[in-house]
């Protein structure tokens, strides 16, 4: 709709008059804008009830050369003051971990940040091969510059050998550099470098021969998870354990690395807890070193006693009297005698 006379903020709010319901929904202007190359936003309040912090949008078209203005669209749009739903989140941010069932599966993402590349173990086999010289070739630098060629690579930061097995980041994309590889003019302090024997024992001890395991970050909020959960410090069953701690319990088994300085394994049967991970400080009814409960001397069962050198004798209640009765038996008592 082109209009060459009219002036372009009546033209926008009979716009927005002839797509609004009523009149009335139309409030004044808010205020124009250039959104560029002679396109102009105008904004009207909108009075619709229901739609309070809304407002209409009409877009014109100014054509310099024609001098005339054209109605590109009309819409009603929200502001920051508007009412609105919240913003979508998709299923898989929305699942909590009860809403899983046994037979449910989510998968792990390929880039997930809870994870890092683990290490490899691969079988080192270095063998040492030698460069025959050539005959023709007197050059002593080119007969240097090949047995360096031929000579297995030692020291390139992808690898940690320790007798004879090598570490390698699983996974781990070209070019990355392993967290132990160190640029050749980068300076070591005196003691800060990994010996071999060192990164065996790291690598035995926290079982990082896994294509992937956790990262800091991840076992941090994992400790929080469980310290603040069901499992901490915080439950019922702590407060009415007295003091008694799983700290102290014999039924704890300790948990390995890090988090075997907060946490342990219930593994006491007879416990809510039993084959749960417990904080240190958590506590329940069934501490290794609580005494049973003593038996209650309210009520003593004695065993039952039986005589058998008296007889009692129970006398019977006397019979009715019942004539009927006494006649028929009469009568039988006759027929039998004459027989």
């Amino acid at each position: 709709m082109v209009q060459e006379d009219l002036d372009p903020e009546e033209l926008a709010r009979r716009v927005a008059l002839s797509v609004a319901a009523d009149s009335d929904e139309v409030g004044g202007l808010v205020g124009r804008t250039l959104i560029g190359d002679g396109v102009w936003d105008y904004r009207f309040a909108s009075a619709i009830k229901g739609y309070e912090g809304w407002q209409w949008s009409v877009t014109l078209y100014r054509d310099e050369d024609a001098d005339t203005w054209t109605v590109d669209e009309s819409s009603l749009v929200p502001t920051d003051a508007a009412l609105q739903p919240p913003a979508w989140v998709p299923w898989k941010d929305r699942l909590l971990p009860s809403d899983l069932s046994v037979t449910d599966a989510m998968g792990t993402e390929p880039d997930d940040p809870r994870l890092t590349a683990g290490y490899k173990p691969v079988q080192a086999s270095h063998q040492n091969s030698q460069v025959q010289q050539n005959p023709e070739d007197d050059n002593p630098a080119d007969d240097e510059e090949g047995q360096q060629e031929s000579s297995p690579l030692v020291g390139d930061g992808s690898d940690q050998e320790t007798d004879g097995v090598v570490f390698r980041l699983a996974d781990r994309p070209s070019g990355e550099k392993d967290v132990h590889e160190q640029e050749s003019n980068d300076q070591i302090p005196l003691g800060a470098q990994t010996s071999s024997d060192d990164l065996d024992e790291a690598v035995d001890r926290f079982a990082l021969t896994r294509r992937h395991v956790m990262t800091a970050e991840a076992r941090t909020a994992t400790a929080k998870r469980w310290y603040e959960g069901q499992h901490g410090p915080k439950s019922l069953s702590t407060r009415t354990a007295k003091g008694k701690a799983c700290e102290t319990c014999g039924f704890m088994i300790p948990l390995a690395g890090d988090l075997g300085t907060m946490f342990g394994v219930c593994a006491n049967r007879w416990s809510p807890d039993d084959g749960r991970v417990v904080s240190l400080d958590h506590g329940c009814g069934e501490h290794s070193e609580i005494e049973p409960q003593e038996e209650s001397h309210l009520w003593v069962q004695s065993q039952p006693a039986y005589d058998d050198l008296h007889i009692d004798v129970v006398r019977q209640k006397p019979r009715e009297e019942r004539p009927e009765v006494e006649l028929m038996e009469q009568m039988q008592s006759e027929d039998g005698s004459e027989d």
